[in-house]
């Protein structure tokens, strides 16, 4: 029984895998804890596997294609359309290895490390930036609450909160 595609759908602790034939039999249909996904693979001969897109997406898809194996990435959106019963770890290995073998699939690109990398750095800045003004515009919403209005910006946000650390405001309770 030669195994044509093999579709996992990767977890924090427990991966599911999901194997097939040419004829479209089930070779095999397993969980897997973290620490047996690489030995499990690395055991079997070059396949094509497809990972749905997840956090860890990447890592793996490198990992399994250090072992020869052809991996796919796939959008969860164009899983979703094959799973065939109520949502679970199995079924969705099930979904992702049933879309992997149409023709018309569309796939997304493995990024390497040196790729990731800035990305993330993008991805945290963006998340700092945004935090930041959530906390200035709570700020500025608070102090309005007791008739301060604090202009617009961050320098003028900072200016005003120093001085409310420096006692030099008034108007506001202390315990606010």
């Amino acid at each position: 029984m030669q195994v044509t595609a093999v579709g996992s759908d990767l977890a924090k602790n427990i991966f599911h895998v999901h194997g097939v034939t040419d004829d479209g039999q089930v070779a095999f249909n397993r969980p897997l804890c973290r620490a047996q996904v690489l030995t499990f693979f690395e055991r079997l001969d070059p396949y094509l596997i497809c990972v749905e897109t997840c956090v860890s997406r990447h890592h793996w898809a490198r990992e399994l294609s250090r072992l020869g194996h052809t991996v796919r990435l796939m959008p969860p959106m164009y899983v979703k359309p094959y799973v065939k019963r109520s949502k679970s770890d199995a079924v969705d290995a099930e979904a992702i290895c049933e879309a992997v073998m149409r023709p018309t699939m569309r796939f997304v690109e493995i990024k390497s490390e040196e790729r990731q990398a800035p990305l993330s750095l993008h991805r945290a800045w963006g998340f700092v930036v945004r935090q930041r003004t959530q906390l200035i515009d709570m700020l500025r919403s608070l102090a309005a609450e007791f008739g301060v209005i604090i202009a617009r910006g961050v320098a003028r946000t900072i200016h005003f909160a120093k001085g409310v650390i420096e006692g030099s405001h008034v108007g506001l309770p202390e315990l606010a």
